[in-house]
């Protein structure tokens, strides 16, 4: 039968009363535009119905119109409106890297581009040229896990250059609250002096006192004293001398040469002494140099995480707030965990592995304060660990050593929180459990442990940028369970156990020099203990003692060289 003695005029769509409606299925393919790209790809790989040639320095490149303009508003411009370009077949580039300019036409046929840190400097400029938001985008959330202390300052210039306000925002943030690291670096010594000066004047500058400031500036112009001597007044203004102690104002800053040739810095110096000597003309005298400094602090809360305690291990977490110095209960965890290895990423508590009085795990679970719940969809490392070691460097969180209920263990593997993913990276050369982290100048160090024999004293340190392990000098003492906290740029290992009992003692170690140096031992042997440093505080917090799992907390005065019980306690005693 003829279909069309089935239609009339009007509605194309709707048939007479009474006539069944055809059925109909709409579809749409999800493979079409993979394989549509495929396709383009590849007749761009064989240069064929190419239409135009992008030359770039040397290097030609083929390419079709359409692809390009529908990838990239530069290009849509070019070849859509009036420029000379428009007829050209080729057409050259100017300013651009010519091996940037590969990848990025690639990613316009293929969606794919690897940003890595060879490449970044230049595919940055080339994608912001060519108007790709999306690979602008990738390169500064790749810089933003590359901030360190060292490197920082470069990336928010590089940000700044390139308009990436996010990044810049972001680098500015991490160079206040690194500070203290920050100000040691070569990149510090080379800013220039209106750079420095943006950095000096915020508020939230994260400094134990005013002198780190005064300290900063005097080193950065004595590291190039004839052309910066100059900008000194212009510099001071911005160090807040009323806030220094007397002490320091008058026999560190007004005796120094620099400050006491200068006119305009003496000025400065008289200002702050009577801001300190007249009290009571104080209200009189405020400005930006009398304001306190705010720094918006980070991991300025203390948890107590899991544990062993009478003899089981346990799920409930504790925190400590310094505002209040008071702990308090929060969300336990789902499961029981003792050698559990915690860190901080992205304001997230994760907890990793662990035993739970029966099974080695290798379960994480991920804290947020904000809701006080405990969440279970991270995903597990790739073998149980217990007595793990846990650290945060280059935006991944590393899981080190440990055992695994059959042997004691050199593996590393590293999270991406972004990928829900752990990918193994280079093995330590010994295997540790009980092994104590940190990170320090961009480099994640391994203390101590035991092999599954003995108690170490050696150390090793792994550099994410070559992928390798290297040894560094070895602790004084062989410790195994001890505690570990980067302070004012040394690695600090406290207590732990030797081969026959828990230790009280403690000792530092300075990178610089490569060299460890005992410090004054605790009131009380710890193993087990958790370091930590709060609100420029070294906290010991807990351990076992060779008889009791404590639950006093010890801080260290490096000026006294002492350690002090403090006169909070959590609930629950902990190993």
């Amino acid at each position: 039968m003829d279909i069309t003695s089935r239609c009339t005029l009007g509605d194309p769509n709707k048939l007479p009363e009474g006539v069944p409606q055809p059925a109909r299925m709409p579809y749409v393919s999800d493979k079409h535009p993979r394989q549509t790209l495929e396709v383009i790809s590849l007749l761009r790989k064989h240069r064929e119905l190419c239409d135009v040639v992008l030359v770039v320095g040397a290097k030609k490149i083929y390419a079709h119109r359409v692809i390009l303009s529908a990838c990239s508003p530069y290009f849509r411009a070019m070849f859509t409106g009036e420029l000379a370009e428009s007829r050209q077949t080729e057409v050259v580039i100017r300013d651009i890297d010519e091996r940037a300019m590969e990848l990025l036409i690639d990613f316009a046929y293929t969606s794919q581009v690897t940003v890595e840190e060879g490449n970044v400097q230049t595919l940055l400029p080339a994608a912001c040229l060519l108007q790709l938001a999306e690979i602008q985008e990738a390169c500064c959330e790749f810089l933003k896990r590359q901030l360190d202390p060292s490197n920082c300052l470069g990336i928010r210039a590089f940000a700044d250059t390139h308009s990436c306000r996010e990044l810049l925002r972001i680098a500015d943030k991490f160079t206040q609250h690194n500070f203290q690291e920050v100000m040691e670096s070569e990149e510090f010594m080379l800013l220039p002096a209106n750079q420095l000066i943006d950095i000096i004047s915020s508020d939230e500058l994260n400094v134990r006192s005013e002198e780190q400031v005064f300290n900063a500036v005097m080193a950065w112009v004595k590291y190039s004293i004839q052309e910066r001597r100059p900008q000194l007044p212009q510099v001071l203004q911005h160090v807040r001398l009323p806030l220094l102690s007397p002490k320091f104002l008058v026999g560190t800053v007004g005796s120094d040469p620099l400050i006491k040739s200068d006119e305009e810095c003496r000025d400065l110096v008289d200002e702050a002494k009577n801001y300190l000597l007249l009290p009571q003309e104080r209200p009189l005298m405020q400005g930006p140099r009398t304001r306190p400094r705010k720094p918006i602090r980070c991991g300025e809360v203390l948890f107590a995480v899991g544990g062993w305690c009478s003899g089981d291990a346990i799920s409930s977490v504790e925190r400590y707030d310094p505002q209040t110095n008071e702990w308090r209960m929060v969300a336990s965890m789902s499961k029981r965990r003792c050698g559990v290895g915690v860190s901080v990423l992205d304001d997230l508590l994760y907890a990793v592995g662990g035993h739970d009085g029966s099974s080695y795990l290798n379960s994480v679970e991920r804290y947020d304060p904000k809701t006080n719940q405990w969440s279970s969809d991270v995903a597990p490392t790739s073998t149980c660990r217990t007595s793990v070691g846990v650290a945060v460097l280059g935006g991944y969180l590393y899981a080190v050593g440990g055992q695994d209920g059959v042997s004691c263990l050199n593996i590393v593997e590293r999270y991406d929180p972004k990928e829900n993913k752990w990918t193994r990276v280079a093995s330590m050369s010994t295997r540790r459990l009980g092994v104590a982290v940190a990170v320090l100048g961009g480099f994640l160090y391994a203390v101590g442990g035991s092999d599954g024999t003995s108690p170490l004293n050696t150390v090793e340190r792994y550099n994410p940028q070559e992928n390798r392990w290297h040894t560094v000098a070895p602790m004084g003492t062989r410790r195994k369970h001890l505690g570990c906290a980067v302070y004012q740029d040394m690695i600090y290992s406290v207590g732990g156990r030797d081969d026959t009992t828990e230790l009280s003692s403690a000792e530092r170690y300075n990178p610089r020099t490569n060299q460890w140096s005992p410090v004054v031992a605790m009131t009380s042997r710890r193993s087990g203990v958790g370091l930590a440093v709060v609100n420029g505080q070294l906290m010991a917090v807990g351990g076992f003692d060779g008889t009791t799992y404590l639950k006093t907390i010890e801080v260290y005065d490096p000026d006294a060289n002492t350690w002090r019980y403090v006169h909070f306690f959590f609930f629950f005693q902990r190993k």
